[in-house]
């Protein structure tokens, strides 16, 4: 909920009995508390700093959340065997599947792990390809999954204190990588989409979902992921404005797939993209419309990379770095 007044801007964010007050009134701050609380049973806990099982923490630079409490509760509910610990959360080249080892005799724990894991994924963008890989198995999940399983959770051991760091200097410009991993699926040769979306150097937003139809070539899976990130710029552009964030020019979106820009900027339609024409015309109005500007971006510098498959131990550091992913100061 929003409130405007020639004082300022008042926003207050509701879920279920959980609530947020922040903006740049004070006084109407006060006020909509005082009125609240004549209403309903409601404590003051001041200044933010747990919410939905988030840790908000402030310092001069900046802001950090993270799940350091909830982390140290899953791994209890694990009850993990041993003290091991691992530098990635997945392996290279794995590729899973349904018929991969013998099921689980009771795959209760299996689900309660991953949608732990699920949630946990708000603030660590690090487990979001795996997490999106495991939760495919819930319905029947084996013996191979379970050790997969295990080995996000050791990778968490290791860096439980983790968190987003949102610096206090960030400018208020949007940018957005996307990339898709073409026919990566074994059993289904569907691709995946994945983006990574900043405002200045906050990583604000990320995504990983496998795409619902089978592409016919790489180009046609990085269009598929360019509309997902042109929808979701253009929802963070309409909740910018709503916060009072002025959003004049485009927002950038970047992509290491020259074909698919070019199928994206150009208007003439032909056969070789007859059956990608609903996702290039939806962000070629985008372009259009000035709510995106594509740009390339070489593969090696592709953050939303870090998303769509496993990496090396070099890479998980460097692309940790990029998002924003910092142990604690």
């Amino acid at each position: 909920f929003i409130h405007l007044s020639p004082r300022g801007r008042t926003l207050l964010l509701l879920y279920v009995d959980d609530m947020v007050i922040t903006g740049d009134d004070p006084e109407y701050i006060a006020f909509v508390k005082a009125r609240l609380s004549e209403q309903f049973l409601m404590s003051d806990l001041g200044p933010l700093r747990y919410f939905l099982g988030i840790e908000v923490s402030s310092t001069s630079d900046g802001f950090f959340i993270s799940q350091e409490k909830y982390i140290q509760d899953l791994l209890a509910r694990a009850a993990l065997s041993d003290e091991r610990t691992v530098e990635t959360p997945m392996e290279l080249n794995v590729h899973l599947r349904a018929t991969d080892g013998d099921p689980l005799p009771d795959p209760t724990r299996y689900r309660h792990l991953v949608g732990s894991l699920v949630y946990l994924a708000v603030t660590r963008p690090d487990i979001s390809y795996p997490v999106h890989i495991l939760s495919q198995f819930v319905s029947a999940p084996t013996l191979v999954h379970y050790s997969h399983l295990l080995r996000v959770l050791r990778y968490l051991r290791g860096t439980i204190s983790h968190r987003l760091f949102f610096p206090s200097s960030s400018s208020l410009q949007l940018q957005a990588y996307a990339d898709a991993t073409w026919a990566s699926d074994p059993s289904d040769r569907r691709s995946l989409s994945a983006y990574c979306g900043f405002l200045g150097g906050s990583h604000i937003a990320w995504k990983t979902k496998k795409q619902i139809a089978v592409s016919h070539s790489s180009a046609e899976a990085e269009l598929r992921a360019m509309a997902l990130l042109t929808a979701e710029v253009t929802w963070l552009r309409w909740l910018l404005q709503d916060f009072g964030v002025s959003v004049t020019t485009p927002t950038m979106l970047l992509s290491d797939s020259t074909c698919a820009i070019s199928i994206a900027r150009d208007p003439v339609k032909h056969e070789l993209t007859k059956h990608i024409g609903v996702d290039a015309f939806y962000v070629r109005a985008a372009v259009q419309d000035q709510v995106v500007a594509l740009q390339y971006v070489p593969s090696e510098l592709q953050l939303a990379d870090f998303p769509t498959k496993a990496q090396t131990r070099a890479q998980h550091g460097f692309y940790l770095s990029k998002l924003s992913v910092v142990p604690p100061p």
